[in-house]
Formats: C-alpha cells, sequence, structure tokens
C-alpha cells in the first residue's frame, strides 16, 4: 500500500509538473482561449494540492490502522457494544452490522473535513458549487440512511453464504452480484436518483427532434429522454444514457443544453454515448466486470480459511466481513494493475466512440462540443502521459482531437 503511494504520489508530481506550464499544448493554441486556459491552470492546481495532502493523510490513517490493529480492537469493541445494547454479539451477522455501522460513521468523519473544503472551498472558489450547505448535508444523511436500509440485507445474505459453504461458493457469491447489480441498475434511476435530483422531461423542440431522430435512425429503442437539474448542486455538465433492452433513456444535464447553444453539438454528446451502445461497449464492459468480480471472489475463497493470514492482522477468529477486507488489502497491487488495464480499454472504446459520431456526419459538432467541455468544466490542458495514461479512463483533449484529424486526413 505504501510503495503505490509512493508511485502514484511520483506520478502526481510529473502532473503538477505538466500543471505548471505557462503555455497551451501546440495543439490547443487557438482552440482553447487563453482566459479559460489561465483559469483551468488554476483549478487543476487548486485540486492537486488538495490531492497532495488527502492521498497523504489517507495513506497515513490507513497504515496506522493497520500497524496497530486497529481493525480487530474495534471488532472487540462491537462486540462489547452489541452486548451492551442487548443483542447478541455471537450472531455473527449482527456483529458484522455493528461494526459496519461503526466504519461508516468513521468515514463520515473523517472524510467529512474533504468533501467540505473541496466543495465549499475549491469549487465555489472556481465557479462551480452551486449547493447550500444545507442541501450539502441533506444529500449526505440520505445517502446514509439508503445505505442503511440496502446495506443489512446484502451483508447478511453474504455472511450466510460463506458460512454455509461450499466448493462453488465463488459461483454462488458471483451470482448474487451479479443479480444484485442487474437488480440496483434498475431500481437506482427510477428509485434512488430521485431523491438526490429533480428528472424532467426535455422540453418539445428542435433539440429533442434531432436527438430522437438520430436515435431513430440508429434504431436505439429510446423510451425516455430526461433533463436532470445538475445546475442545483454544480456547474460541470455531462451527459449519459441507461435502461435494459428495449427501455433505454437518455439524461442531459441541464448545464450541458444552458453551455452548447449549438443544438447540434449536443447531439453531437449523444452521437459519441449512443456510439458506446451501437458498439457494445456496456455489454463487453459489464461482461469483462463480471468475470474479474468471479476471479476476486475465487481468489477470496483460496485464502479465507488461512487462521495465519488473519492472526497476522490481528485477528483471532475468522469473521466473513474481515476475511473479505483482509483479501482486498493483500490484492492492492493486483487492483492498481487491473484498475490500469480497464482505463486503457475504456480509452479505447472512447476513440471508437469519436469516430462513430463522425461517420455519422459529427466530426465538426463533436470537435466543437468536446473543446466547450473541456473550457466548461476547466478540465486539465497539459497533462503528463504516463499520469494521464495510468489514470484517465478517458483520452485527453489533445488526444481526441488529434484522433479526429487524423481520420479526416485518412478520407481525404
Amino acid at each position: 500500500m505504501i510503495f503505490m503511494y509512493f508511485f502514484e504520489t511520483y506520478l502526481d508530481i510529473r502532473q503538477y509538473k505538466a500543471l505548471k506550464l505557462p503555455t497551451l499544448p501546440k495543439t490547443l493554441e487557438g482552440v482553447i482561449s487563453q482566459d479559460k486556459f489561465l483559469k483551468s491552470r488554476a483549478y487543476s492546481l487548486d485540486k492537486r494540492y488538495f490531492l497532495f495532502v488527502q492521498k497523504f493523510v489517507k495513506v497515513v490513517m490507513d497504515s496506522t490502522i493497520l500497524y496497530f490493529w486497529v481493525l480487530p480492537w474495534f471488532w472487540k469493541k462491537s462486540e462489547h457494544l452489541m452486548t451492551f445494547v442487548g443483542l447478541n454479539a455471537e450472531n455473527e451477522i449482527l456483529h458484522t452490522l455493528g461494526f459496519l455501522a461503526g466504519v461508516m460513521l468513521w468515514s463520515q468523519i473523517t472524510d467529512l473535513p474533504f468533501s467540505l473544503y473541496l466543495t465549499f472551498v475549491i469549487e465555489a472558489r472556481h465557479g462551480f458549487n452551486k449547493q447550500t450547505i444545507w442541501l450539502f448535508f441533506r444529500d449526505m444523511i440520505k445517502g446514509m440512511l439508503i445505505a442503511i436500509v440496502i446495506g443489512p440485507p446484502i451483508v447478511a445474505a453474504v455472511i450466510v453464504m460463506v458460512q454455509k459453504g461450499s466448493p462453488y461458493l465463488a459461483i454462488y457469491l458471483w451470482g448474487f452480484i451479479l443479480v444484485l447489480s442487474l437488480v440496483m441498475m434498475t431500481i437506482y434511476p427510477v428509485l434512488i436518483a430521485p431523491l438526490f435530483n429533480k428528472f424532467t422531461p426535455l422540453p418539445e423542440g428542435t433539440l429533442r427532434e434531432k436527438i430522437e431522430k438520430l436515435a431513430a435512425s440508429l434504431k436505439f429503442p429510446l423510451k425516455k429522454l430526461f433533463v436532470v437539474d445538475g445546475s442545483t448542486r454544480s456547474s460541470h455538465s455531462n451527459a449519459y444514457m441507461y435502461g435494459f433492452f428495449k427501455n433505454k433513456r437518455i439524461v442531459l444535464y441541464d448545464t450541458l443544453i444552458q453551455q452548447y447553444k449549438n443544438d447540434d453539438e449536443v447531439v453531437a454528446v449523444i452521437a459519441h454515448e449512443l456510439g458506446h451502445w451501437k458498439l457494445n461497449h456496456t455489454v463487453y464492459g459489464f461482461v469483462l466486470f463480471q468475470v474479474l468480480t468471479l476471479l476476486q471472489f475465487g481468489g477470496y475463497t483460496l485464502v479465507r480459511n488461512s487462521s495465519d493470514l488473519f492472526r497476522s492482522f490481528g485477528f483471532d477468529t475468522q469473521p466473513v466481513l474481515i476475511g473479505l477486507i483482509i483479501f482486498q488489502h493483500t490484492v492492492i497491487p493486483i487492483q492498481h494493475l487491473v484498475s490500469f488495464g480497464l482505463n486503457l480499454v475504456s480509452r479505447s472504446f472512447e476513440f471508437q466512440a469519436d469516430a462513430f459520431a463522425k461517420k455519422l456526419g459529427y466530426a465538426a459538432e463533436l470537435r466543437d462540443a468536446l473543446v466547450k467541455l473541456q473550457e466548461e468544466n476547466l478540465s486539465a490542458m497539459n497533462t503528463d502521459p504516463w499520469y494521464s495514461a495510468y489514470h484517465y479512463s478517458h483520452p485527453p483533449l489533445v488526444e481526441r482531437l488529434a484522433a479526429i484529424d487524423k481520420s479526416d486526413k485518412k478520407e481525404k
């Protein structure tokens, strides 16, 4: 974990040096205004300073928790708490839920100063934050309540499956998570997302007509077209789609519509998103995630009965949840490698989706849209190649524009 911290800090320093460069990349000169570049540079540097501090505090806290066996101490304390309130501490499910309640409270307390500073200092300083302190805490409380409602049944189910044991445990756990993922993907946009944002149908007009015409031309089963009030929290913009089979929905941030005066630029963004659907990127990503989940559970089942592993982390018992936590700690380097690989796949998908939108005749509009997204979100203009390759799931603007221009030259 510490090794990964130093490696990623090295990459962060490389990115910091790139952000300090006083001029735009040559390919963006005349494309990005100097005013936007200076604002983007200031915003990126502010976030970089913040991340330096946040990552340092996190690795110190995590190392302290592991080195001084805070987890086994807290596990025993949660057992005493269960007994104190009159619950059966021998019941692993109840004991685990008490432990998780304490962990959630601790995480909220330690994360809160950073969240507040990021939202109400950095984001506000650069004109992005639109939410009030009341809205911030209301969202936080809602999130905790949702976790309290959804979490216990999931935890209980996992513990029961592991306690029963089976040579096919990894497959059972994977199957459970698969079903859970499908259920959450179904209910989240319908039941959970509306608790935080307001979704309204996109009004009738040329923009709606163009999007519906594009969807129909690709045989995309568009059922609903929404606008979400992202501006109540931030002026950052985005668009996404969701849904299964013949029940697809597209969601546009109201900030996206406000920033793009040209409807064709918004349609170009949607064309890019529809490219992901048409090229089956969502399916490939979902399948890849399921394979990785199955492999992860397979690794867990191999080590879950290792008493030496539990003792090395300070535990004299082998609770199911603790086994999962320990396993996560032991495979941190592998997780980072997997994350790097997934980013490579994602970046490839983004290039393909851009090319798809271009084939539909939206090359110029997509180019303008990407530039505007970069400007309005004050994204980093100068990026270190090592840092972006390791961290970015989307290619930097310079690379995306170069790919679009390259394909233009090939056609000519």
